[in-house]
């Protein structure tokens, strides 16, 4: 059995990190013929998706920050500010970039992640489902991580007219 000796830096070293993540996408592109099918795709790459609500003033009422990757919507940020709380606006930003993900984008699903204090029954009456529950991240605080199948009815707005 042959010994090796390693030594082990905690230093931060972006050329080091840029050098991983390329072997990491390497290994990850062998190891799975759907990355492998989407190298090389406009669906390879994160396609920034924001949606922004202005005031009459013209200052941000609210918004969400998002990007949509290999037909998922992932939401990042959704702010409402607090004067315009309990008008819509953040049913109205969700649904607008469900809608140009959906329709213009072509993805079939989303995902997020929020803390408790947060808006986890925001998105479950937005037909969100939480599918994973992280306690203490940070300490005291739960994360919830949701996801919503895009082609599924949102029973937070009406349907159509029958």
């Amino acid at each position: 059995m042959v010994s090796r000796m390693f030594r082990m830096e905690t230093e931060v070293d972006k050329s080091r990190r840029d050098l991983l993540r390329s072997r990491l996408r390497a290994t990850n592109t062998a190891a799975s013929p759907v990355l492998r099918a989407l190298r090389g795709t406009p669906g390879e790459r994160e396609v920034p998706l924001h949606v922004w609500v202005l005031d009459d003033a013209g200052d941000l009422a609210g918004g969400l920050v998002g990007h949509t990757w290999a037909t998922w919507l992932h939401v990042t940020y959704l702010w409402v500010d607090e004067r315009h709380r309990g008008a819509g606006l953040g049913s109205r930003l969700l649904a607008e970039a469900e809608r140009v993900a959906g329709q213009e984008r072509g993805c079939a699903a989303s995902r997020l992640e929020t803390w408790d204090f947060q808006a986890p029954d925001f998105y479950r009456r937005h037909g969100y489902d939480v599918v994973c529950v992280i306690p203490g991240y940070p300490p005291g605080i739960t994360e919830f991580t949701l996801t919503k199948r895009l082609d599924a009815p949102d029973p937070g707005r009406p349907g159509p007219a029958r």
